[in-house]
């Protein structure tokens, strides 16, 4: 068994010069950064008193999901033969807020759309989404379900 750490800085960049005084007084902006890595500007969802032009967690969450899940897709192709020409996806999470402020995602659907070298074996393409799926290691650290509708076209 390997250990994998991720070790990150998080600077909360959103003093407007009083700190948090009062609740509508401060930005909620961030950076993220790490090594030489490009910064991540980001600050909370928009229906929080966040900036729209930044990165939110939730959008981070969903977005990790989909590159996770896309990784070993890809590489699972790789070794089965499939050859992948292409990849997107549309992924959407739904998160529900309670009264009470707080809340929980409920689910992510991800929509890889995957085009496949002729030769390719289709049925094998959409199957090695399930294998994914069950590698991956985000989609195996969270509490609630991911569904996967992958298309697969030959291109």
């Amino acid at each position: 068994m390997k250990i994998h750490r991720y070790v990150l800085n998080l600077e909360w960049t959103g003093n407007r010069g009083e700190g948090t005084r009062t609740l509508s007084g401060y930005g909620r902006e961030h950076r993220i950064s790490a090594g030489a890595k490009p910064p991540i500007n980001g600050s909370s969802d928009p229906s929080f008193r966040g900036d729209p032009t930044c990165w939110n967690p939730e959008e981070l969450l969903v977005a990790s999901i989909a590159a996770c899940h896309k990784l070993w897709y890809l590489g699972l192709c790789a070794e089965a033969g499939v050859i992948v020409q292409g990849y997107t996806d549309q992924p959407e999470g739904l998160m529900v807020e309670e009264a009470g402020g707080a809340g929980q995602f409920e689910s992510v659907t991800l929509r890889p759309c995957v085009t496949i070298a002729a030769g390719s074996d289709p049925e094998l393409a959409v199957a090695l989404h399930d294998k994914a799926h069950a590698m991956c290691f985000i989609a195996r650290s969270v509490n609630f379900p991911i569904r996967n509708l992958p298309t697969v076209r030959t291109g």
